[in-house]
């Protein structure tokens, strides 16, 4: 039940739906009206048990990419597919700059055992943005979800490490080879040593082709990390694989 002060403050400031602006009943996250809650699509098995991608049927097994061995990573899971409402959420997040949907997407993350998948982690990686990109959003959204979605595991936050040296076009653009070109040596480790058997989890909103996240694990691997798992809110299916 909600305390008196919640139950003012909802009265004072009515919350209405991130997903379609319909007004709600109650401010506790997540912040969606049931119809925005059921076109929310998450991802579950049957799932490639390395890369995350789902499967129509069947049970956890490799993909294609991941039988080829092209994944440096050792696991990687997405929330959600990245479709509305869950993409407005981060939309607004990345390009408006605004903090309504955490709360929400905090919730969400904390949906149906989401987090258990992944191991304890001796380091947290936000996937970094290149200086001129940080200057211009004026902040990395890829942080802000590992502060704020994920407080279990804030201290083990270093968000200077991993560095970004140069912009490249978005991949979601690109195709084929040209995809892991786009990104060949554009991240680097600020310390090297911190990395040596290290357990990382590595932090960003979307995985659209997995390349970012495949090269910042290359980065890693060659330092020396144990192992590298890879948490997104979302996942694009609208384009292929690294291949």
């Amino acid at each position: 039940m909600p305390t008196f002060v919640e139950a003012l403050e909802d009265l004072l400031f009515p919350p209405h739906c991130l997903g379609c602006g319909q007004r709600l009943t109650t401010s506790r996250p997540p912040l969606l009206c049931p119809h925005c809650v059921t076109e929310l699509a998450f991802l579950h098995s049957p799932l490639c048990s390395c890369c995350g991608l789902p499967f129509a049927s069947g049970t956890d097994h490799l993909c294609g990419d991941c039988l080829a061995g092209l994944h440096v990573f050792d696991l990687a899971r997405s929330l959600l597919q990245y479709r509305p409402p869950a993409s407005d959420l981060i939309l607004s997040l990345k390009f408006t700059g605004s903090l309504s949907g955490l709360a929400t997407l905090r919730a969400l993350l904390a949906h149906d055992g989401f987090l258990a998948a992944f191991g304890e982690p001796d380091l947290l990686l936000p996937i970094p943005l290149h200086r001129g990109r940080l200057r211009a959003r004026g902040f990395n959204q890829a942080l802000v979800i590992a502060r704020e979605c994920l407080p279990q595991w804030r201290g083990k936050i270093e968000p200077d490490l991993l560095l970004r040296h140069r912009p490249a076009i978005p991949q979601a653009l690109l195709s084929g080879k040209k995809r892991r070109g786009n990104l060949g040596n554009a991240f680097s480790l600020a310390q090297r040593s911190r990395v040596v058997g290290a357990k990382i989890l590595l932090v960003d909103d979307v995985y659209t082709t997995g390349t970012t996240v495949n090269e910042c694990s290359r980065v890693l691997r060659k330092a020396g990390a144990e192992r590298i798992e890879i948490l997104t809110v979302a996942r694009s299916l609208a384009t292929g694989g690294l291949q």
